[in-house]
């Protein structure tokens, strides 16, 4: 990589950061100027009193905050890998690819919260309902993303590694998986962006930890500045998430050209 290319990495990567970092500090002065209107506090709490909920129930958030970054670590690598796996089933067998194809559909044609609850029933109130909601959520992106990757390889590519007398397998190692990488990394990405979703829905279903349990137990007892402060750490949680990933991905197929945006 030429050092040109690493210096429009690193511009456009502090442009996002400021483009972040700007839109964040808007959307905590439009939250501040609400808070100072005739909106009683119960309904929005000014930064101030989340601020304060933050620093006063540190050690309970954080308590729940392990156990819900838990759940969300856990479900994302099942989750991924899963998805992984069905995408190389599909693209290796058409016949694979017809039966798994309408189940995975299906999957995601349910209501992710009418599925909390038959999680909850068969798995228990612990923390395997949560990683399996994580995971109903994750694999489709991820599974989607990558076997259309799979798929979309040039077939010049292929045809020359056949004329080279490539096994399946090298074709998959050296052709498909390369070509396949970018669309991987979008799928990865768009699977950190909504991988809460899962661990939350579960824990508002049934659970007796989390932020999620942490947002219910202070949306029942008005405590709306503790339920500010829990989702607060949920966003921060989330972004972080994305943040790594990206930082990740960028690293490791650089060479993309979606990669540099």
């Amino acid at each position: 990589m030429t050092w040109q290319t690493k210096s429009l990495q690193a511009e456009g990567r502090a442009s996002r950061a400021r483009r972040g970092l700007t839109v964040f500090i808007g959307l905590i002065v439009l939250w501040g100027l609400l808070s100072l209107s005739n909106i009683p506090a119960f309904l929005m709490p000014s930064p101030a009193a989340v601020a304060q909920a933050l620093w006063d129930n540190r050690d309970y958030l954080a308590y729940n905050t392990l156990i819900t970054a838990s759940e969300i670590a856990s479900g994302l690598v099942i989750g991924v890998l899963l998805g992984v796996v069905l995408a190389l089933c599909m693209i290796f067998s058409p016949r694979i690819q017809r039966w798994l194809m309408p189940l995975v559909l299906t999957s995601q044609a349910i209501p992710v919260f009418a599925m909390a609850p038959l999680l909850v029933l068969w798995f228990g109130f612990g923390m395997s309902a949560k990683v399996a909601m994580a995971v109903l959520v994750i694999f489709f992106p991820v599974a989607s993303a990558f076997f259309d990757g799979l798929r979309r390889v040039n077939n010049d590519y292929l045809d020359l590694a056949r004329t080279m007398r490539a096994s399946p397998w090298a074709q998959l190692r050296h052709v498909r998986l390369m070509a396949a990488l970018p669309a991987f990394g979008s799928g990865l990405r768009m699977a950190a962006a909504v991988a809460p979703i899962g661990a939350i829905i579960g824990e508002w279903v049934g659970s007796a930890a989390g932020l999620g349990y942490v947002m219910i137990n202070a949306n029942a007892r008005m405590q709306s500045d503790v339920c500010f402060a829990a989702l607060f750490i949920l966003v921060l949680m989330t972004v972080l998430l994305w943040l790594a990933v990206d930082a990740l991905l960028l690293r490791l197929i650089s060479w993309a050209p979606e990669s540099h945006a």
